[in-house]
């Protein structure tokens, strides 16, 4: 797959809903994904397509989304790609609500996702 229909792939598997079906078809089985910082005792270091499944898993057990907007993608070169997400959550524990915004940029090598970075505010 070329860089454009990595990317646009995975903003439309986002929007309605595929993005773990997405895994294994755009990502690598080396991908490293890597958050802006950790989260209940996790690294904010994934390695591993398999260790990314389980932060998609954890992320699905944790929180209810009520909205999402995602815009994108941004190409920037013949190897990456960002997305902006903005998404309303509810913490499924506690029923606490919160909008978050974020800036995805992803790497592409041999037309798969080879890692996903992460940034936004802390706090």
């Amino acid at each position: 797959m070329t860089l454009m229909e990595i990317a646009n792939e995975l903003v439309a598997g986002c929007r309605e809903g595929r993005e773990n079906d997405n895994l294994g078809k755009l990502y690598a089985e080396d991908a490293v994904s890597v958050e802006a910082m950790g989260f209940n005792g996790m690294s904010p270091v994934t390695e591993g397509l398999e260790g990314i499944r389980g932060k998609h898993a954890w992320w699905d057990s944790t929180f209810e989304v009520l909205d999402a907007n995602i815009s994108g993608p941004y190409p920037h070169g013949d190897d990456r790609f960002a997305v902006i997400f903005e998404v309303k959550t509810r913490e499924k524990e506690s029923g606490k609500e919160d909008d978050m915004k974020e800036v995805a940029v992803y790497h592409v090598a041999g037309g798969k996702i080879v890692r996903e970075e992460f940034f936004y505010g802390a706090g």
